[in-house]
């Protein structure tokens, strides 16, 4: 029996691979790859330029004082206060004890000093609730005021945090925690669907998603920072409110950054709320004592108006916050909008391109 010729074997072709260590690199790491990192790695100097550049030197610049003192003696007090070198202080003269008080209270001041006709002791008004670290400086600037002139001063704090917060810094804390959570809810819900909304229906819905998850968090927030740990109590609703609209702002902006820019767009979130906006929001170091750019940034970012926003719901009847308020609400109906925009702007595109192709 005669066999034929073997059959020749059946192989599939397989495609060459390149092979070597510049091979395997280009196959690791592309180009975008490689732009990413680098967009981390000056995120992340950022980072550390801001904070240390906000941190590293607090200088006061005009924090607002009040002055009680009989008419011979209160120019003479305003006139020393507001020469002192690189405008330290901006004093004024209010007619009692009652004004001035009234004053740091409602936000106008920081401080007050209270001349004493009849003794060498003056006496200086804080509220710490405030900002310790502003009025710990008030503090040493009028200690060192009154001795020059061999005088001693007693420093009287009308407005302290509560017990249970800590040096006041729960108020940028919580809204620190807010932020992230916004960013990070619509962040994820863009990657999860693909950085650009392909539609207006998807931005829609993530939109009305994340106004749930905000009014959930704000809840969250203010349950644990109020009920749990005690440690900003008396406000409740109005915490839980003002939480949903810190949420929902960061949350809104980010999604609009997405539309717009796809993944960038989350780097740029990160730059305006973490790198730029916590450092100047005023919690380690309120305005007054930090760098010209952080001090004029800090209330026109969602951490900053946050934080001076729940700072004065607490610690001061709602006083001197219709700003931060309308800077919330501003992120919050600007990001929506332009989300809304970005995405039917982006439609309308794709469909010319379809009709053109």
């Amino acid at each position: 029996m005669t066999s034929g010729p073997p059959a020749a074997a059946s192989e599939t072709p397989q495609a060459t691979k390149p092979h070597g260590f510049m091979a395997e690199l280009r196959d690791a790491v592309s180009m975008r790859g490689v732009l990413l990192v680098v967009g981390v790695l000056a995120l992340q100097l950022g980072f550390v330029l801001s904070y240390i550049g906000a941190f590293h030197a607090p200088t006061p610049h005009r924090i607002p004082v009040a002055v009680v003192a009989p008419a011979q003696a209160a120019d003479r007090v305003v006139d020393q206060l507001n020469s002192m070198k690189g405008d330290t202080v901006e004093a004024h003269t209010v007619s009692s004890e009652g004004q001035a008080r009234a004053q740091i209270l409602d936000r106008t001041v920081d401080a007050a000093v209270i001349v004493n006709p009849k003794g060498t002791t003056d006496t200086l008004l804080v509220a710490s609730a405030g900002g310790p670290a502003v009025s710990s400086t008030a503090a040493q600037i009028a200690q060192s005021v009154e001795q020059a002139q061999k005088r001693h001063i007693s420093v009287s704090d009308i407005r302290p945090p509560y017990a249970s917060d800590g040096r006041g810094m729960s108020s940028f804390y919580l809204v620190l925690g807010w932020i992230v959570g916004g960013y990070l809810a619509a962040a994820i819900l863009g990657m999860a669907g693909g950085a650009r909304p392909a539609n207006l229906h998807r931005t829609l819905i993530r939109l009305g998603t994340l106004a749930v998850y905000a009014v959930l968090s704000g809840l969250g927030g203010a349950i644990i920072a109020d009920t749990v740990l005690g440690a900003l109590t008396g406000h409740f609703a109005a915490l839980w409110a003002l939480g949903s609209l810190i949420v929902f702002a960061a949350a809104a902006t980010t999604v609009a950054f997405q539309v717009l820019w796809g993944i960038v767009g989350i780097g740029v979130t990160i730059v305006l709320f973490v790198v730029l906006g916590n450092p100047s929001a005023g919690g380690a170091y309120p305005a007054a004592l930090l760098p010209p750019f952080w001090r004029a940034i800090g209330e026109w970012l969602p951490p900053g108006a946050g934080t001076t926003a729940v700072r004065n719901t607490i610690y001061f009847s709602g006083h001197a916050r219709s700003q931060s308020l309308s800077v919330l609400g501003l992120y919050a109906a600007l990001g929506a909008l332009l989300a809304v925009i970005a995405s039917a702007l982006h439609i309308r595109r794709t469909r010319q391109t379809d009709v053109t192709v």
